[in-house]
């Protein structure tokens, strides 16, 4: 089974939207990447880009990988039972939880902070990993750090990870997952440009009730069609 391009087209909005998010949670490590590299190298932007990218390669390998597990698991949940209550049930949660992340965006309801909070369990392990890193000399070592770092608890990450349950397998898991990190990738490559403008901008309340409002209401819309 395939995911329809819609569907990944709305993981990459999701991305994109999520991006009032990224910032506060990825800035301050992006811009520690950012000074750590003009310390080593030079403070022209140009120069920057291979770090930066390779960096956010490293995040959106993980979150793929990590798509790819959600994916298998959804599947083998789904072929243990009946399929279709199975996909339905699995669709609805979901749904729930892209109208949890609409609210935590919006700054209207913090409960996916605790899932972070329960996260970094794991995260408490591999942080002094991505620490080694520091600072970041080469490409290289940036996309070490990225691949580390794709594991910071997140509650937008792990909503899109419930959603990816649903694709219908590994590889549409995976795919689903890689959609939604190419839609962060925006936000987080102008932050290591543009930090200061870029995150006074999305920390404006109308900013992030508009991209929290939006990927709530596509939360409904998924309740909507695991209805009917």
């Amino acid at each position: 089974m395939s995911l329809e391009p819609g569907t990944l087209l709305a993981a990459f909005v999701v991305g994109l939207l999520g991006g009032v998010h990224c910032v506060g949670m990825c800035g301050g490590i992006v811009g520690a990447l950012t000074l750590g590299v003009k310390g080593a190298q030079t403070d022209e932007r140009p120069r920057l880009a291979p770090f930066l990218l390779a960096y956010n390669s490293g995040r959106v390998i993980t979150y793929t990988l990590a798509g790819v597990l959600a994916g298998g698991v959804g599947w083998f949940a789904a072929n243990l039972t009946d399929v279709h209550h199975a996909q339905q049930g699995l669709q609805i949660l979901a749904g729930l939880f892209m109208i949890a992340l609409g609210l935590y965006l919006a700054g209207w309801w913090y409960g996916l902070a605790r899932l972070e909070r329960a996260g970094g369990v794991v995260w408490r392990r591999l942080e002094p990993l991505g620490r080694r890193m520091m600072p970041v000399r080469t490409p290289g070592q940036a996309l070490g750090l990225g691949l580390v770092w794709g594991w910071l608890p997140c509650g937008l990450v792990y909503s899109v990870l419930i959603w990816s349950l649903t694709a219908g397998g590994a590889l549409q898991g995976g795919a689903l997952m890689l959609a939604f990190g190419l839609g962060t990738l925006p936000n987080l490559l102008l932050m290591g440009v543009f930090a200061a403008r870029l995150a006074s901008f999305v920390r404006k309340p109308w900013v992030r009730g508009i991209a929290g409002g939006a990927v709530a209401g596509y939360g409904v819309y998924m309740l909507f069609v695991s209805w009917v």
